[in-house]
């Protein structure tokens, strides 16, 4: 009995044994056919996985006879699921992934004037997509300062203490070296600077592109330091029908909507919205940290499909804020003689784009742009106003020859930019009038499987200033499938204008004219290299960015006093200011998690007549950390910390060094969310540190404004998604 029992048991173990089956598999990349170490492969409803080796090869073992699911997976690629049936005929099977997650998809970046993706551009292009577009708008719903203010080497400056008013910083650079875009339209520049970043919310956008390093000779002068793009949405075949409602604890209240929708030879796009807040100050200062202001936007666009080769779409964008700020006492009508101190900004935006585009073939296409902008703004302090508008027009003509191995874009442009004020008083006009002919040709080669290289050459025309060539060249090397980078540098102009962060903080006042006469081109150069590795250690992520980067601006415009007591006039320095540094970027990913890290090194200097000093307000240290959670079309949580190293002052002095932290968490259903943000919960406040003025509060002359002066703000709202 003992043997028969030993027997059928000895049987049931070997059939247990043959039921368990071993695959082999080989996983490569779908263009390169280069092996993928690190990639995965796991039986589905099962524990059984297993890590490619440096070969590509990987093995499972102990697998169960009959059909199963087999996941094959990379970080950077997508998902492969196949259906295989144990035991197989044991040869070994070749699995190709194709690039592109939910992390780093295949999106078209049109800053660069390419129609290749994002893994292909030789120039370094930072991405901001959908999902981090709404975990931002959570935030911040009402503009983009919060998004961009958030990436590594950009940070957003406070020029107004009182109203807000805000300009972007691109490694170290003030707010006047970077270019604003809106669909490839330079709309946010000169007089509107200050104001731009603070009328723009977020909802009606599809992508963020940014660039660093000098940009000019993709768009013409201003991208000295860099360019941002804000790309809308276009319309789909399925209806989007989008609103959100968000309110804040200071006394904030936003209404966004957006429609859009394609039907066969039409599409069209309808973004509204009003954002208003009410006088805020946490602090026992007296004056606004958020200023009353009410703002209406109006953006519709309509889009003509006349053939499959053809289209043409028409936009305007809108405007109208009336902003506030100053003693809180007088903005709540409670001033007195002493209580009266108020700054108020008054403005109207206007703007259209055109844009035809006609496909020759599928290689060959013609472009057409033009852009009309009308920007009012009327600025009042106690016993002062500068009134003034600016009118600007861009007109494009581009052709686009797009190969497997070549791209080739060529095209003149035409730019005019004029200013006229409306004086209040008798001090001497700062009226302008500037126009910019260039033509510009741009080629992307793949010279190798490992090398792409971006060469570009623009000669632009700048009336009453001369003629500016402006080349750059960017390489790409394909070093592995894992480990890439990028080697790029470029020439860079800025036409003079009294609109800088310097002539903004004091209204523009008892500021003298610009001129040829007495002014000239700033000009620069500039450098970026980088080094990118992305891998799998199984379940986990990996991803790292270095990048070192390097510009020099020559005879900068500063402000400086004139001969007249009180009265100031912007010259080009005898020197240059340059600013050099480092920026990290580490992402780790685990099932649900994701964490980002990011540190950026900038050192900023201006160099005059020999002497050199630190150019103000550039934080020398700076550190990102975002931890989200997120359980796909269920949760969103997110984690922030921001440090900033203490910063030098224009008087000399220097601020404090800080952090400032924040929690996001929502809720989603089919049709709606619910989100909940606490923002700086740590209440990291300037006017903690310090007083943010001198002076009386009749008279006050104020600080520069290097840290939060809201401090603790809880927003919350609905975002309705019919």
């Amino acid at each position: 009995m003992k043997k028969a029992f030993g027997l059928v048991l000895l049987l049931l173990v070997g059939s247990v044994a043959m039921a368990q089956h071993t695959l082999t598999a080989i996983i490569r990349d779908a263009d390169s056919n280069q092996p993928l170490p690190g990639a995965t492969a796991k039986i589905s409803k099962t524990a059984i996985g297993a890590t490619a080796d440096e070969k590509g090869t990987v093995t499972l073992t102990g697998i169960p006879a009959g059909s199963q699911q087999v996941v094959f997976s990379f970080v950077g690629y997508e998902d492969h699921q196949q259906n295989i049936t144990f035991p197989t005929a044991g040869d070994t099977l070749i699995v190709n992934l194709e690039a592109g997650d939910e992390e780093l998809e295949e999106v078209i970046i049109s800053s660069t004037r390419s129609s290749r993706t994002i893994q292909s551009i030789p120039t370094r292009v930072e991405f901001i997509g959908g999902e981090e577009l709404e975990e931002k708008g959570n935030m911040k719903p009402g503009d983009i300062r919060m998004m961009l203010n958030e990436s590594t080497g950009i940070q957003t400056q406070q020029v107004s203490a009182t109203s807000a008013n805000s300009s972007i910083r691109i490694q170290g650079l003030d707010g006047r070296y970077t270019q604003i875009l809106k669909d490839g339209f330079p709309l946010y520049a000169g007089f509107s600077g200050g104001l731009g970043l603070l009328q723009t919310p977020p909802l009606d956008l599809k992508q963020v592109e940014v660039i660093k390093g000098a940009s000019s000779t993709l768009y013409g002068g201003g991208a000295i330091a860099g360019l941002v793009n804000l790309v809308s949405k276009a319309p789909a075949e399925e209806r989007e029908l989008r609103f959100l409602i968000n309110g804040t604890s200071a006394g904030g209240l936003d209404l966004n909507g957006f429609y859009s929708q394609k039907f066969e030879k039409v599409g069209l796009t309808i973004f509204a919205s009003r954002n208003s807040s009410r006088p805020y100050d946490p602090s026992d200062e007296g004056f606004t940290a958020i200023p009353k202001t009410e703002r209406y936007v109006f953006n519709p666009k309509l889009f003509l499909y006349f053939s499959d080769r053809t289209r043409l779409n028409v936009g305007l964008n809108t405007v109208f804020e009336d902003r506030v700020g100053g003693d809180i006492k007088y903005i709540k009508d409670e001033g007195d003689a002493v209580h009266s101190y108020f700054e108020k900004n008054k403005s109207s935006r206007f703007s259209t784009q055109l844009s035809f585009e006609h496909d020759f073939s599928e290689q060959n296409r013609l472009t057409i742009k033009n852009s009309v902008n009308s920007f009012d703004r009327k600025i009042s302090i106690p016993g002062y106003i500068f009134d003034g508008k600016q009118l600007s027009t861009y007109s494009e003509v581009a052709f686009n020859s797009n190969h497997e191995k070549s791209d080739w874009v060529a095209g003149v442009n035409l730019y005019s930019d004029q200013f006229r004020e409306s004086p209040t008083d008798n001090f001497v006009k700062r009226d302008y009038t500037q126009n910019t002919l260039g033509a510009f040709v741009q080629n992307t080669w793949q010279t190798a499987p490992w090398l792409k290289i971006e060469t570009g050459l623009r000669g632009d025309y700048v009336l009453d200033y001369g003629f500016v060539l402006l080349p750059r060249i960017s390489g790409l090397f394909k070093i592995t499938s894992e480990l890439s980078s990028r080697l790029g540098g470029g020439l860079g102009y800025k036409t003079p204008t009294i609109f800088t962060e310097e002539t903004e903080r004091r209204q523009f006042r008892q500021v003298l004219p610009i001129g040829p006469d007495d002014n000239k081109l700033e000009k620069s150069y500039g450098v970026n290299f980088d080094i990118n590795y992305a891998t799998h250690f199984g379940d986990l992520s990996f991803s790292l960015n270095h990048m070192f980067f390097y510009t020099r601006i020559n005879n900068p415009l500063l402000l400086e006093a004139s001969r007249e007591p009180g009265v100031s006039r912007l010259l080009n320095a005898n020197g240059f200011v340059d600013t050099k540094g480092t920026e990290t970027n580490l992402k780790l990913g685990y099932g649900d998690f994701k964490l980002f890290v990011g540190y950026t090194l900038t050192d900023a200097q201006l160099n005059e007549n020999g002497g050199r000093r630190v150019n103000p307000l550039t934080a020398k240290h700076r550190l990102n950390n975002v931890l989200m959670y997120e359980v796909e079309d269920k949760w969103k949580i997110g984690l922030e910390a921001y440090y900033y190293s203490k910063q030098t002052l224009s008087d000399g002095t220097v601020g404090k060094s800080y952090w400032i932290t924040g929690f996001m968490a929502e809720r989603i259903w089919e049709k709606f969310s619910l989100f909940i943000n606490f923002e700086n919960f740590t209440d990291t406040r300037q006017t903690r540190f310090g007083s943010i003025y001198n002076g009386t509060v009749t008279n006050p002359v104020f600080k520069d404004i290097y840290a939060p002066l809201d401090g603790f703000v809880i927003n919350g709202g609905i975002k309705l998604n019919l």
